[in-house]
């Protein structure tokens, strides 16, 4: 079940990184002035480490190439 009156926003980082941002604004809220704050909060150095883990292939799991 999801929550109601969720809307998906992309932030863009200084390196051209983009992220999804999920909020739920309250009526008569600026979406142009809550974006800027936003993006100027986000951590984009904890964003990238977590890119990074979450995508890691371990090493033992890579597959092997047989040599001829």
């Amino acid at each position: 079940m999801s929550i109601p009156n969720v809307r998906r926003f992309r932030l863009v980082g200084p390196a051209g990184q983009e992220a999804t941002l999920m909020a739920v604004l309250p009526k008569g809220a600026d979406v142009d002035q809550y974006l800027a704050d936003a993006s100027k909060r986000f951590d984009w150095k904890g964003w990238e480490e977590m890119q990074q883990k979450q995508f890691k292939v371990r090493v033992g799991q890579q597959k092997q190439k047989k040599a001829k």
